[in-house]
């Protein structure tokens, strides 16, 4: 048992990634994964090009480490909170409204049930208080509310109801052993009640018109459940001939890809050497960005998900927040620019983010304060937290004639900060319901942008740590391989052995600091006006 296997689903892709005891990386692959959108705000993927992903990329990842398959001890999925719905013998059941049949997830980000969230809020139960009081479209509940009353043949169809990570786990074991991480963060299923079904409350399902889902003492939706490190099962010849490994093989329970990046650098060390978890707030910045907390108690906080028990470490309860567009949300405001065109064409390839870095740090000293009258409001894919509104859209203020690399440059400039504003005001929210953030750790593709880093430790007043891990999330699922292989006792123990070091970008405090905190103001302002606006635009007419 001297290798472990991270495997991430993530949006639009599948990546594989073999780690030592340690918690090195050897090799890695990924697979591309193709989004279908037959309507406005609908995304969908194919359960079946997942697994081939899946199995590309581990294959991929095994040669390129030079491991022999036999070495490898365990295998650890996360995924996207995505729906699978499969029908007799695994079956895919289409979840698309122009019936294509092998369409049968539903993505994470796929906001077709705005309507039905909002009506399942309106219902007050009590287990929307493990969600901050509001249920949002990226959930499952509101896609199966739709997908029951919008397509009754689908529904009719369908004998099991998966988020993809678990679908994952099954897929290559067999074993229906479901993890805490997806039902609890994302189905309203209660940990803290219990892992044999205890946790679903029928008369809530019953209140949605999700009656159903209780026959069978939920057997569509899972009757078992563990937290992430437990063996959910060995895998099958069938799954071992696909992926080029041995059969039997432990397989970890799985995680949603956030919470993989959050065990993969909540506990990194930092500079002094403290690998301590208090205090800190994991930052999962990629498509779109999660904000991972721990503490002992729970801690509800009003537009924040959870508190949500053994999730990510048995024991802990954890808090969500997010914003639904980050990484997203800069690749459209430069793509939606004039000179956009012209300057990846003068890049040569380089990533437009790092031409833009360049051009900021040549025209000024301090790039910082050239946004004085450039703001951004961010929530063009709605408001995940702590508004938890997914009507909202998104605004730039201050525009002027200029369409050239300059004002590119602004606007640019200004998605970052405000998307460090975001984080500032699920921080102020999680402090005011007693979680304490000092501390923000920053994984995922935007870890890489020295410009983000930057300006979430100076607006946000915190100490920013990034892990020297290259791939933070594929290690994450490594550590629950490694649990579940019995490599390490526990996930808190192979967390410990393998998180590693990392860097340290402390605020600057001073007149920077003051100069985000005029901007935050303009930030907060701008919610507030954008709700106004919907309010005078939704009133009734008058003469």
């Amino acid at each position: 048992m001297d290798y472990f296997i991270g495997i991430d689903v993530g949006t639009g892709s599948a990546r594989a990634g073999v780690f030592n005891r340690q918690g090195e990386l050897l090799g890695s692959s990924a697979c591309a994964i193709e989004t279908f959108r037959p309507a406005p705000d609908f995304a969908q993927q194919r359960s079946a090009e997942i697994w081939g992903a899946v199995t590309r990329s581990v294959r991929e990842a095994i040669a390129a480490a030079g491991v022999p398959p036999e070495a490898v001890g365990g295998i650890g999925f996360d995924a996207t909170c995505s729906l699978v719905v499969a029908g007799e013998n695994d079956q895919p059941v289409s979840v698309s409204p122009d019936g294509a049949a092998d369409q049968d997830v539903i993505l994470w980000m796929d906001h077709r049930a705005i309507a039905d969230a909002e009506a399942i809020t309106a219902t007050g139960a009590g287990v929307l208080d493990h969600i901050g009081g509001v249920m949002s479209p990226e959930m499952e509940l509101p896609k199966l509310v739709w997908l029951k009353r919008e397509l009754p043949e689908s529904w009719t169809k369908a004998t099991k109801l998966w988020d993809l990570p678990d679908w994952l786990v099954y897929r290559s074991t067999g074993a229906t052993l479901r993890s805490l991480c997806s039902p609890v963060c994302k189905w309203t299923y209660l940990g803290h009640r219990g892992l044999h079904g205890e946790g679903w409350d029928a008369e809530f399902l019953a209140s949605i018109g999700l009656e159903d889902l209780a026959d069978d003492g939920f057997d569509a939706i899972g009757t078992a459940f563990g937290a992430a490190g437990v063996r959910a099962g060995g895998l099958t010849a069938e799954a071992a001939a696909e992926l080029g490994l041995v059969p039997g093989i432990a397989v970890s329970t799985g995680l949603i890809d956030a919470y993989s990046g959050a065990l993969g650098t909540l506990g990194v060390a930092d500079s002094d050497g403290n690998g301590a978890i208090e205090g800190r707030l994991a930052v999962i910045a990629g498509t779109s960005t999660c904000h991972i907390s721990l503490t002992r108690e729970p801690k509800f906080v009003p537009g924040v998900w959870g508190p949500y028990y053994s999730v990510l470490l048995d024991g802990y309860w954890a808090n969500e927040g997010g914003q639904s567009a980050a990484g997203a949300l800069l690749d459209a405001v430069i793509a939606r620019h004039a000179v956009a065109a012209k300057l990846a064409e003068k890049a040569g390839g380089k990533r437009l983010a790092e031409a833009l870095d360049t051009h900021l740090e040549a025209v000024a000293e301090e790039s910082a304060f050239l946004t004085r009258h450039r703001h951004v409001q961010p929530d063009f894919h709605g408001n995940r937290s702590p508004l938890a509104e997914p009507w909202r859209k998104g605004a730039i203020s201050g525009l002027t004639l200029d369409s050239g690399i300059d004002d590119l440059a602004l606007d640019y400039l200004a998605t970052q900060q405000a998307l460090a504003y975001g984080t500032r005001h699920i921080i102020e929210a999680l402090r005011a319901n007693g979680v304490v953030v000092d501390t923000l750790v920053v994984s995922g593709g935007l870890a890489r942008n020295r410009l983000y880093l930057r300006e979430h430790a100076d607006a946000t007043g915190c100490t920013v740590i990034v892990p020297d891990q290259s791939e933070p999330v594929l290690l994450g699922s490594a550590m629950i391989a490694a649990a579940a292989a019995g490599a390490y006792p526990d996930v808190s123990a192979a967390m410990a052995a393998m998180s590693g070091s990392a860097t340290t970008i402390a605020p600057r405090g001073g007149e920077i600091a003051a100069y985000h905190d005029a901007k935050y103001k303009v930030f907060r302002r701008m919610q507030d006006d954008h709700a106004a606006y919907r309010d005078i635009m939704n009133a009734p007419e008058t003469e």
